[in-house]
């Protein structure tokens, strides 16, 4: 099998279990948690690594911003072969008790994005996989680490001119926090046939202003990047709980 257009790797260099990411730089974090880490591909936003967490192979694949370049990745992924696959993100919280580097993890998405659209109508439901979900709880609960578990909304903005209205109208529906990628990732998955979940660092506090928010993030404070941290071993432990399917790496 030739190499996908965008990824840039073939069938025989992913393995079944995935973490995908937006940030490339955030690839580099992830191989920290990782033994064997070998680069396979570093093209456009896409950058992938292979390596094991205990023994078992896992693939890290960034996919930038937005839905459509991460519906690529997931598609390529899957063509190659992957069965599993956690974003682990960040994201904007939309209720005022989640604090900076606290977790928020997917049970389901609101669809504000136009990438899932254009696959399926808006009514077909964006929700995460329960034994991914149960995983990542597990992990969760065994190291003491309280999470936030619901619904977020994927968009495709967040400097629409009417985004704090938006916001509001959404915090008062409940839902969590905002991001841009996993709904689209558990919509095109599900359709695929993929086991698809998603847990989300907060970077940016409800109500405050996003550009504060992500030049924080930018700055690398501490208590982000520990909630980075824990939301990927948190996807690894996940992960490594599958039963990949006979043949398959890892």
């Amino acid at each position: 099998m030739s190499k996908q257009p965008h990824i840039n790797v073939n069938a025989s260099q992913v393995a079944a279990r995935v973490i995908v990411c937006g940030e490339p730089a955030r690839v580099n974090r992830i191989a920290d948690l990782l033994d064997d880490v070998q680069l396979i591909s570093d093209n456009r936003e896409y950058r992938l690594i292979n390596g094991y967490y205990q023994g078992k192979a896992v693939t890290v694949c960034s996919t930038g911003i937005g839905a459509p370049s991460a519906i690529i990745a997931l598609e390529e992924l899957h063509l190659c072969g992957a069965q599993y696959i956690v974003r682990v993100g960040s994201a904007g919280a939309l209720q005022d008790n989640i604090g900076l580097g606290e977790l928020i993890v997917a049970e389901g998405a609101v669809r504000d994005e136009g990438g899932s659209k254009a696959y399926v109508a808006a009514e077909f439901p964006a929700y995460a996989d329960r034994h991914l979900l149960a995983g990542i709880e597990q992990y969760l609960n065994m190291h003491k680490t309280a999470a936030h578990f619901g619904i977020v909304r994927s968009n495709d903005s967040f400097y629409t001119d009417n985004e704090a209205q938006i916001c509001e109208h959404w915090s008062q529906k409940g839902v969590l926090g905002a991001d841009m990628e996993t709904s689209a990732l558990l919509t095109v998955g599900r359709l695929r046939g993929l086991r698809i979940a998603s847990i989300l660092n907060n970077v940016v506090l409800y109500q405050q202003d996003v550009q504060e928010g992500i030049n924080q993030y930018v700055d690398a404070d501490q208590t982000m990047m520990q909630g980075e941290k824990t939301a990927a071993e948190a996807a690894l432990h996940a992960l490594c709980c599958m039963r990949c399917a006979a043949g398959r790496n890892g």
